[in-house]
């Protein structure tokens, strides 16, 4: 009588951990989304420092590339940054 109280349990249990896993479990659009939003995080910043920088660059007389590499580099820096506390969180 004791075993199958056991074996009961058990069962209940392994019923209980595979349905709180199907409800845990990413879906293939959270996935899709998480995606993007790491891409958008990682993007947005390297074009709006190229962008600030072409803008900066038009300003100043003669050619120049100083505030476009700087700000581009910058971006991508600040790129990287964002995705590594979205990762982390």
């Amino acid at each position: 009588m004791n075993e199958t109280r056991d074996l009961h349990e058990q069962v209940r249990e392994q019923g209980e951990r595979k349905r709180r896993a199907e409800r845990e479990h990413d879906t293939l659009l959270s996935q899709t989304i998480y995606i993007g939003t790491l891409g958008l995080t990682m993007v947005l910043p390297i074009v709006g420092g190229a962008y600030l920088g072409r803008w900066l660059d038009g300003m100043s007389e003669g050619y120049s590339m100083r505030w476009t590499l700087s700000l581009l580099l910058l971006g991508v820096v600040l790129g990287a940054v964002n995705v590594y506390l979205l990762i982390r969180e």
